[in-house]
């Protein structure tokens, strides 16, 4: 009777379970909405609980070698204990709150080329957690995040790969236990100075912080002492900002000094570091110069500089195939 309540809860003869979303589009701090539809299998069962987590997978660093790993970084259940008989039907509606650092995974309408992201739901019966398949969801970009990625394209950056680093950012509140990356090779006036830029973006109800690192070749400065700023604003003052010439300024600095620079500017903090404000953190590993990633083809539109590094037609389903066992 016990080893037919496990096969039942881990699927054979047991309840099936299709989780549909309105819309899988979302933005930091929205809700993702939809319901899980479940179907009672071959007899009658007790569920314990109906849970959703959002999945995403991070870079690790185990025995110095590189690599993969997945986490759950927010989770609810929506349904407590219930009944459910042989062969009914019973549909759950929910709203999951998506954690403002959620990581972008769409810009311009493309896949963001190293994100995966999806929400996987969870059937507890018998204590034996079925975790089901995973639903990819896209993430576009805040209003805020996209005035800075747009002045990046009109500085001429080329995208790179992007990647989610275990660990935290100095001088930065930060909630989840990692934090996105998307690098850019640098516009041609700063080629042969700048190997490559890294953006951040810690979003919160109330502002938003952009992260900078200018990774400079060998010869400039000792690898310690790269170049950081950050810049800290609300939304509304993110959708006022001169990004362009915030960003340029920065890096003309950057290139050209060896100090820290700071200075207050226009109701929003940039503070230039000469130190690492991604380290002083024991959990965060520096990933190897070598993301692969490569510059595409011509420009194309308003988000061409943007646009050229990413992978054209790549979609969520095709990422998460290959990465299911991992999850």
């Amino acid at each position: 009777m016990v080893f037919k309540k496990l096969l039942g809860a881990l699927g054979v003869g047991g309840p099936s379970v299709d989780t549909v979303l309105q819309h899988p589009h979302i933005r930091p701090g929205e809700n993702l909405v939809g319901e899980v539809r479940i179907t009672g299998g071959n007899q009658d069962v007790n569920v314990e609980h109906v849970a959703l987590g959002f999945i995403t997978r991070i870079e690790t660093e185990h025995g110095g070698r590189d690599g993969h790993a997945g986490v759950e970084f927010h989770r609810a259940v929506v349904a407590g204990h219930f009944a459910l008989r042989e062969g009914e039907n019973k549909t759950i509606p929910f709203e999951l709150p998506v954690p403002w650092e959620t990581p972008i995974t769409s810009v311009y309408g493309q896949h963001l080329h190293g994100m995966t992201l999806g929400v996987r739901t969870e059937l507890a019966i018998a204590k034996v957690a079925d975790k089901g398949d995973l639903d990819p969801v896209i993430v576009e970009p805040l209003p805020a995040q996209e005035k800075v990625l747009e002045a990046f394209s009109q500085l001429g950056f080329h995208f790179k790969s992007a990647d989610l680093e275990h660990g935290h950012l100095h001088g930065v509140r930060q909630e989840l236990p990692f934090f996105q990356e998307i690098e850019f090779f640098p516009p041609p006036q700063f080629a042969g100075r700048i190997n490559e830029v890294e953006l951040t973006f810690v979003a919160s109800p109330h502002g938003l912080d952009v992260v900078l690192e200018a990774d400079k070749r060998g010869g400039f400065f000792a690898p310690s002492q790269d170049a950081f700023g950050r810049f800290h604003v609300t939304h509304e003052e993110a959708l006022t900002t001169d990004w362009a010439g915030q960003i340029r300024g920065w890096l003309e600095q950057a290139v050209e000094r060896r100090g820290g620079m700071g200075h207050h500017m226009g109701g929003y903090d940039h503070q230039g570091y000469g130190h690492h404000p991604h380290g002083h953190h024991e959990e965060h590993h520096r990933r190897g110069s070598g993301m692969g990633g490569m510059v595409a083809g011509a420009a194309l539109g308003a988000g061409a500089g943007f646009l050229g590094g990413m992978v054209a037609g790549e979609i969520m389903e095709e990422v998460f195939e290959g990465d299911e066992e991992e999850f």
